[in-house]
C-alpha cells in the first residue's frame, strides 16, 4: 500500500486530470495510441516466434468454400497482419478508432490479405458482425482491458461457425507467492489508469477454462519487456 502510494504521488497530475474528466479523452485520443506503437513494437520482436507459431495452422480453419474470414478483437494499429494467410479476409475492430495512422501504415505493408471493413465496437458487444459468420477470431492484448471478459468470450463463440477457432496471446497475473505479482499488485491502480483500463492481475486463462470451447490449448509462456510488469503470457487458441 505504501508503494502503490508512493507511486500515485508521482503520477498525481495524471490522477488530478483523471478527476477533471481530462484524463480518458487526452489518453485514447493521443498517449495511449503513441504508448501502444512503441511498446508494441518491443513487444512484437519478443512475441514474435510465439506468434508465428500460433498462427501456423490458421489455414487449417478455412470455411467450407475454401475462404478465411477472420476477425481479429482490438486490432489496433495491425501488428498481428503480417503473421495471416494470404488470401484471408479481415475485420478489424477496436473501441479506439485512433489508430488510422499506424494501421493505415501496416494495411499497406500486408497487401497479402484482403481487408474488409473496420467496425468501432467492443469485444462485449459484437452486435454488427452476424452470429456463426467467421472462421477465426483473433485477440492478442485485449482481454486485459476489457470490460467483461465473459461477455467478450460469450461474443467470440457466437460469431464463430462451429468448427471456428480463437486465438489468443495475452498477459496474464504472476504466481501469487512471486515478486513479479506483488509488483504487478503496487502498480495496478496507476498503471490501469494510464494503459487505459489493462489489468495487471487477470488469470485469463480461468476465463478460457470456464468458456464453452470443445476443445482448448493454453501455454504459459514469458514476454520480457525491460521495466515492463507484463512478462506472464497465455497463448493458444479454443475451437467452437
Amino acid at each position: 500500500l505504501l508503494l502503490r502510494a508512493c507511486l500515485a504521488l508521482l503520477a498525481s497530475p495524471i490522477y488530478l486530470l483523471s478527476f477533471l474528466g481530462i484524463w480518458d479523452p487526452f489518453c485514447r485520443k493521443i498517449l495511449f495510441p503513441f504508448l501502444l506503437d512503441r511498446i508494441g513494437a518491443v513487444h512484437d520482436k519478443k512475441s514474435k516466434k510465439h506468434k508465428q507459431e500460433l498462427f501456423r495452422n490458421l489455414p487449417d480453419f478455412r470455411g467450407p468454400s475454401g475462404e478465411l474470414r477472420l476477425l481479429e478483437i482490438g486490432t489496433g494499429s495491425g501488428s498481428n497482419f503480417q503473421f495471416y494467410p494470404p488470401g484471408c479476409k479481415v475485420t478489424c475492430t477496436d473501441i479506439n478508432p485512433n489508430f488510422q495512422e499506424s494501421l493505415s501504415r501496416n494495411m499497406k505493408k500486408n497487401q497479402h490479405l484482403h481487408y474488409e471493413r473496420f467496425l468501432v465496437a467492443a469485444g462485449e458487444d459484437l452486435h454488427q458482425v452476424p452470429s456463426g459468420s467467421v472462421d477465426a477470431v483473433v485477440c492478442t492484448l485485449v482481454l486485459c482491458s476489457v470490460n467483461s471478459v465473459s461477455s467478450t468470450l460469450r461474443e467470440v463463440l457466437r460469431v464463430l461457425r462451429p468448427g471456428g477457432a480463437f486465438y489468443f496471446l495475452e498477459h496474464v497475473a504472476a504466481e501469487h507467492s512471486s515478486w513479479k505479482y506483488f509488483w504487478q499488485q503496487v502498480c495496478y491502480p496507476t498503471w490501469k489508469l494510464v494503459f487505459a483500463g489493462c489489468c495487471l492481475t487477470r488469470e485469463l486463462w480461468k476465463n478460457l477454462e470456464e468458456a464453452k470451447f470443445s476443445e482448448l490449448k493454453i501455454q504459459h509462456i514469458s514476454v520480457a519487456l525491460p521495466w515492463m510488469p507484463i512478462e506472464p503470457h497465455i497463448v493458444g487458441y479454443g475451437v467452437k
